[in-house]
């Protein structure tokens, strides 16, 4: 890990995190204004690359803290992708010392779908876009969260 990346942090700055089986999509928000917006979508294999581009990314942006996205079943229960993203949760925090946070992201993926669509449509965004649809979703994770820590939940 970076020297770096372990020491300084930008205040109200958060990464959110959308982890998959194949791909990471990576997001960046502010906790003063509540929004997000996708950074990019990296490939969980191989490991080295995975990890020199994330230490990249806490290094530029210095979060105060990162959200991992927390995936649950309809019924709020956990499966087996929950445990996967739940050890790669502690890999983070070990990683960046940085408090990381799990939030529910059932619904995630269909809401920036549905963004895309509307970017796309309003001529903001191309098909080729549709590849970081993960990105995207992260977005959304990090947004709920921040709503969520400014209602005082």
């Amino acid at each position: 890990m970076p020297e770096a990346a372990s020491r300084t942090t930008t205040a109200g700055i958060w990464l959110g995190l959308d982890v998959g089986t194949r791909d990471l999509g990576v997001a960046v928000g502010n906790e003063l204004t509540g929004r997000a917006r996708p950074l990019k979508t990296l490939t969980m294999q191989p490991d080295a690359a995975l990890w020199s581009a994330l230490d990249a990314l806490v290094d530029e942006w210095a979060p105060s803290g990162i959200v991992v996205g927390l995936p649950l079943t309809r019924e709020g229960g956990e499966q087996p992708m929950t445990a996967r993203a739940r050890r790669f949760a502690a890999t983070i925090a070990q990683r960046y010392r940085r408090p990381v946070v799990q939030h529910d992201e059932r619904g995630s993926t269909q809401v920036a779908k549905r963004r895309f669509a509307v970017e796309r449509a309003a001529g903001n965004a191309k098909r080729k876009h549709a590849v970081d649809i993960d990105a995207h979703a992260a977005a959304v994770i990090l947004e709920d969260y921040l709503a969520h820590v400014s209602a005082g939940h």
